[in-house]
């Protein structure tokens, strides 16, 4: 068994804020969404290596919205400089940024984030 993707809430009809932090802050791809599920409105993204999908998360519209305060997907970066990256354009974004637990998770270093809704997003690099 393996995961195939994540599901994050957001509200409806903000799917270019969607794409301005998980596509350009974070630097996932976006794909498209089934023809079937198309019209529910949100939006798909995903990092590949090559061929292979290493990571998706889908953006669902909910109604009401209510953003996800501890609940969150753990995105992992190849290296520290890729973290630091990843780190640098979310904050040109504007978004909340904070390496306050970067140090908390044994083998690792990371910071949190939230997305344009308010959901909290983990990006971690082991450490070597």
């Amino acid at each position: 068994m393996r995961l195939h993707h994540v599901q994050v809430s957001m509200p409806r009809g903000e799917e270019d804020e969607a794409r301005r932090f998980y596509g350009e802050a974070l630097g996932l791809q976006e794909v498209q969404k089934p023809p079937d599920l198309a019209g529910r409105g949100g939006c798909w993204f995903r990092a590949l290596d090559g061929e292979l999908v290493t990571a998706e998360i889908h953006l669902g519209v909910e109604d009401p919205f209510r953003p996800a305060n501890k609940a969150h997907p753990g995105l992992v970066c190849d290296s520290l400089d890729q973290l630091e990256q990843v780190a640098r354009r979310i904050a040109r974004g504007g978004y909340e940024l904070s390496w306050a637990e970067r140090d908390t998770f044994e083998g690792y270093l990371r910071f949190h984030a939230r997305d344009g809704f308010g959901n909290r997003i983990e990006v971690m690099t082991p450490v070597r």
